[in-house]
């Protein structure tokens, strides 16, 4: 566990996340020798709450003190909601088109991609925008969604991307990949601090159950009148469209779908069509 009298150089130096906490934070670096309190106050943040985060990054520690200073931990959070809003989604949008577009001609599966990558940064817009108004409870259950989106967009890229040769393309979308899993990671902890750290600190709920996130195997077959579903899906089809055209009731539309999203783990209707493109079950020419 780090403590006030440890020297913040020290942490900087042996903790991965460190220098993205400190950031955070609004400290910087060019620390000399100081202790995490000397830096701390020098830049009016609150020690033990800078603690309590740095150790529950580091050690998973949820044993909270009892002083945290809301403000202090709020602007943390709000930093953190700009960096990914400003910095690291648009850096790691811009990394993803100029890869995966140049793809071979004759396939949208790159688009698609991109396309489904973007459905994932409006939600999480929103889902900051919620936060920095302080509405918390509005998006409760949201955190694991986003991230399940994002492994979603890694998953497309690792089963559905054309292969190619070893190239600087393929060097570049390696280092792509690797910052989708970072971003991942990021989020995921960000959403663990506001939950674990946050919540507690405004005397809310002490308990705030996340959603049983269902791992059947993917690799679960779809039936025919599934497959039947998903391309009317693919063609843009409201569930009721999809009923008259299929003939049967909206209800069991609904459940097809649910038991399409749940055999193939893919959420997104970008997602749904590169699928159906790789399977062959709609024909490219037909899709706008």
């Amino acid at each position: 566990m780090y403590k006030a009298s440890d020297k913040i150089c020290d942490l900087m130096s042996h903790e991965e996340d460190a220098i993205r906490i400190i950031s955070r934070f609004g400290l910087t670096m060019g620390v000399g020798d100081q202790t995490i309190e000397q830096v701390c106050m020098a830049h009016d943040v609150h020690t033990p709450t800078f603690l309590a985060v740095v150790n529950y990054k580091v050690f998973k520690q949820k044993a909270l003190p009892a002083d945290i200073d809301l403000p202090t931990l709020q602007r943390y959070l709000q930093n953190a909601h700009a960096y990914f809003l400003d910095f690291r989604l648009p850096r790691l949008r811009e990394a993803l088109t100029q890869t995966i577009l140049p793809a071979e001609p004759g396939t949208k599966i790159p688009m698609l991609i991109v396309r489904c990558y973007d459905e994932f940064v409006a939600e999480i817009r929103t889902h900051i925008e919620h936060e920095n108004a302080g509405l918390y409870e509005e998006h409760e259950h949201d955190d694991q969604r986003i991230t399940d989106k994002l492994t979603e967009i890694k998953n497309l890229i690792i089963k559905y991307y054309p292969a190619s040769p070893a190239s600087n393309e393929t060097y570049t979308l390696i280092g792509v990949m690797s910052d989708l899993w970072h971003t991942e990671q990021d989020f995921a902890d960000h959403c663990a601090i506001e939950d674990d750290i946050l919540r507690p600190a405004m005397q809310q709920d002490k308990h705030h159950p996340r959603i049983a996130v269902s791992h059947q195997a993917e690799n679960e077959e779809l039936s025919e009148r599934e497959k039947d579903v998903l391309v009317q899906v693919v063609r843009g089809l409201s569930n009721k469209e999809i009923a008259d055209v299929l003939c049967i009731s909206t209800h069991t539309v609904i459940t097809h779908r649910k038991n399409i999203t749940r055999k193939l783990n893919i959420h997104s209707t970008a997602g749904l069509t590169i699928y159906a493109i790789v399977n062959k079950l709609v024909d490219l020419s037909n899709l706008d």
